[in-house]
C-alpha cells in the first residue's frame, strides 16, 4: 500500500519546501510538526495524548482493513506467528524432559515467567513493533512524508504498517501463562491477584518505552536496529528464564540500568513466594507502575532529541 501525505482529515495539501522543512499547522518552516497547542500544561498534555491516540487508531485501523481484505492469507500468517513463537517454549519443554528443575525453579514456575514476560512483550511488539523501521526511514528520507502531516509523528510511525499477525505472539504467551496458573500451587491473595494484570500491562509499557528509546537512537545510529533489538527481543528471552541461572552482574544490570526486571522477574518472584534477586528489596515487586512512568518520560525526551536532530537526506 503506497504511503501518501493525504491520509488524515484536515491535512494541508500541496505542502512545499525541502524535505525536513515541513511547516506545522501554526508554526514556521523548519520546525517539527506539533499538535495544536492547548492552554495550560495539563490540558495541553491531555490534548496531545488524545491526538496521538486518535492518530494511532486511524492509521492502525487502515492497515487492519487492508489486512482483512485477504482473510485466508491473514489466518495463515497468524498461525505461523503463533507456531514460530511456540518453538521458544518447546525448548523449555524439551529441557524439562531431561531435568526436574532449572535454577531451583519448577516447570510450572518457569512457564509462569515465560508467560508473563512473553505476554507483556507481545503487547508491546503488537503496538510499537513498527518502530524497528525507523533507521530505514531516516536513511531513505521517507520520514519526511510523516513530518508533513499535521499529526503526532510517533503515533504515525508506530501505527504504520500495523501487523495484526503479531497477535499470534500475544495469544501463544497468554496461553502458556494461563496453563502455568493451572499448574502452580500458589497461595493466592487479593494483592497477588491484582498484581498479575498490573505486571503484564506495566511490562508492556516498559518494553514499549525501550522500543521508543531504541528508535530514537536510530536517528544517529541508522544501521543499529539489531543493537536495539538486543534489549527488546533479547530482553524478552532473558526474562523467560529464572534469574538464578544468570550472573549477578547481569541481573543487577536489568534491575538498575535497563529496568527490564520490573517487566516480570520482580513481580513474578513475589507471586511465587521467592526472594528478589541481587539484594533488591521486597517492595520493588510493586514498583513497576512508577518505573513504567519514568521509562515513558525518558523515552519522550529521547524521541524529542532525535526529532530535533533530524536533517533529512538532503535530496
Amino acid at each position: 500500500m503506497a504511503e501518501t501525505a493525504t491520509g488524515f482529515p484536515g491535512e494541508a495539501s500541496g505542502a512545499t519546501g525541502s524535505p525536513g522543512e515541513a511547516s506545522d499547522a501554526t508554526g514556521s518552516p523548519g520546525e517539527t510538526p506539533r499538535a495544536p497547542g492547548f492552554p495550560g500544561g495539563a490540558s495541553r498534555a491531555s490534548g496531545v495524548l488524545g491526538d496521538s491516540l486518535r492518530t494511532y487508531r486511524m492509521v492502525a485501523a487502515m492497515w487492519i482493513r487492508s489486512t482483512m481484505a485477504y482473510r485466508f492469507s491473514f489466518a495463515l500468517t497468524l498461525v505461523n506467528s503463533f507456531c514460530v513463537t511456540f518453538f521458544d517454549f518447546v525448548v523449555i519443554l524439551l529441557m524439562f524432559g531431561q531435568v526436574k528443575g532449572l535454577g531451583g525453579f519448577s516447570f510450572a514456575e518457569v512457564a509462569f515467567l515465560y508467560g508473563t514476560a512473553g505476554t507483556a512483550f507481545g503487547l508491546a511488539d503488537l503496538t510499537m513493533g513498527s518502530l524497528q523501521r525507523m533507521g530505514r526511514r531516516v536513511r531513505d528520507g521517507s520520514l519526511d512524508v510523516f513530518l508533513m502531516r499535521p499529526a503526532p509523528l510517533l503515533a504515525q510511525v508506530a501505527a504504520d504498517k500495523f501487523a495484526l499477525r503479531r497477535f499470534g505472539r500475544v495469544a501463544q504467551a497468554l496461553l502458556v501463562l494461563v496453563w502455568s496458573l493451572l499448574l502452580l500451587d500458589v497461595d493466592w491473595t487479593p494483592v497477588k491477584v491484582a498484581l498479575l494484570p498490573v505486571t503484564v500491562v506495566c511490562g508492556a509499557v516498559i518494553f514499549g518505552a525501550v522500543m521508543v528509546i531504541g528508535a530514537s537512537a536510530l536517528f544517529w545510529l541508522q544501521d543499529a536496529a539489531e543493537v536495539t533489538n538486543a534489549f527488546t527481543y533479547g530482553g524478552n528471552t532473558l526474562l523467560q528464564y529464572p534469574p538464578s541461572i544468570f550472573a549477578q552482574e547481569l541481573v543487577r544490570g536489568v534491575v538498575y540500568v535497563v529496568p527490564l526486571a520490573f517487566v516480570s522477574w520482580l513481580p513474578a518472584l513475589y507471586v511465587l513466594g521467592r526472594p528478589a534477586p541481587a539484594g533488591v528489596p521486597d517492595w520493588a515487586a510493586f514498583a513497576a507502575p512508577p518505573v513504567a512512568l519514568v521509562c515513558c518520560g525518558v523515552a519522550g525526551l529521547a524521541w524529542r532529541a532525535g526529532i530535533r536532530s533530524y536533517r533529512s537526506t538532503g535530496s
